[in-house]
């Protein structure tokens, strides 16, 4: 795959060779984001696990302390007294079954998270075959399943992200944007890293955190000590 001149230059900055500390990524990721667009910095996290047991399964949810630096759109299914609660919360869409063919049929997603109270999860149960792929389903464990919606809202808009891993034990996660500052960067670096670790399964053995890099959207991954994160 060509690169461009551009990423060949940021490419220049990271010795490939060395692994290093939060600090160091978290400046030469910054200084290698050179695209015309706030790039989104990104976390990407190979778990000495196995995904495929319920027991070594590795997902939560976790609240950025300076936000993802993106605008959250979410969509609330709720009945009843909820509805008022979600829209007063903020809540960019709430709705009940009327939503089913409009994104059934009509390929509607102008949102970026599900919020559901769990009486509303029969329901959006229907919409599974959808919404699972695109990682949109709802999931008490990420608190998306809820009675407290206005809290689940409060939280998203925040910047809370959730992290699963993928089908090769990975888990990509967003950090923030270029635009923000080294300190800021390593703060959010540092609150999805402590709920990673803390989230371990007791069933997991050897070493856990396998890599750890961190990336810009077009730039070059920089790799981190993994000893110094556990």
């Amino acid at each position: 795959m060509k690169r461009g001149k551009k990423y060949q230059n940021a490419a220049k900055l990271i010795d490939r060779s060395v692994q290093y500390d939060v600090a160091e990524a978290v400046s030469l990721v910054k200084k290698s984001a050179t695209a015309k667009f706030d790039e989104t910095v990104e976390l990407h996290i190979r778990l000495g696990v196995d995904g495929r047991h319920a027991d070594q399964q590795v997902r939560g949810a976790v609240v950025l302390p300076h936000g993802t630096g993106k605008t959250v759109r979410v969509l609330v299914f709720a009945k009843g007294d909820k509805v008022a609660e979600a829209e007063a919360a903020g809540a960019d869409y709430v709705g009940g079954d009327e939503l089913i063919p409009k994104i059934q049929n009509e390929g509607w997603f102008e949102f970026d998270v599900v919020v559901a109270t769990p009486d509303m999860m029969g329901v959006v149960g229907r919409l599974g075959r959808v919404l699972g792929p695109k990682g949109l389903m709802p999931n008490p464990k990420a608190g998306t399943v809820t009675m407290d919606v206005a809290k689940a809202i409060n939280d998203i808009k925040a910047g809370k992200i959730e992290y699963r891993l993928d089908k090769t034990n990975i888990i990509h996660c967003p950090v923030g944007k270029a635009s923000f500052t080294e300190e800021q960067l390593a703060d959010n670096f540092q609150a999805l890293m402590g709920a990673i670790i803390k989230a371990k399964p007791a069933s997991a053995k050897g070493q856990y955190l396998r890599s750890v890099t961190l990336t810009s959207t077009m730039g070059p991954g920089v790799k981190l000590n993994t000893a110094k994160l556990a």
